[in-house]
């Protein structure tokens, strides 16, 4: 099952990060894009995070997963499409097979939410009196 081997490398990405930044208490939410043609199952990659994330900066974080639709162009006419699943690489328009795979293979962090040990925001609220 790669979609492990794919969660404990975001994992291992974003602790990086965490670290660089500094003073990240907790990450939130992870954001990855993951091409149609990556041979990845969201289902799968979801509870294989789940279980890696467990006793790490990422514990209870979110994976918002989005998917990105697989796209060819024909080299000799230039038309492009969506390839679809099972993927089509034959130019629809002239049938040619010289084609160039634009989009579906991307494995990507597209943003993560965290926490920093920073001070609270501050309220404008009125304190709750404690005469009640």
């Amino acid at each position: 099952m790669h979609e492990m081997s794919v969660a404990l490398a975001v994992i291992d990405q974003v602790e990086t990060a965490a670290a660089e930044a500094g003073d990240v208490t907790a990450v939130r939410t992870v954001r990855l894009q993951f091409g149609e043609l990556a041979g990845v199952v969201p289902d799968s990659l979801s509870f294989c995070f789940e279980l890696a994330c467990a006793g790490t900066l990422l514990e209870g974080a979110e994976l918002v997963t989005e998917a990105v639709p697989g796209r060819a162009r024909c080299t000799p006419c230039a038309h492009d499409w969506a390839v679809g699943m099972p993927p089509s690489l034959i130019c629809p328009a002239c049938g040619g097979t010289s084609v160039e795979l634009l989009s579906g293979r991307e494995l990507r962090i597209a943003g993560v939410r965290w926490e920093d040990g920073g001070p609270a925001p501050a309220s404008d609220r009125e304190p709750i009196s404690e005469e009640c």
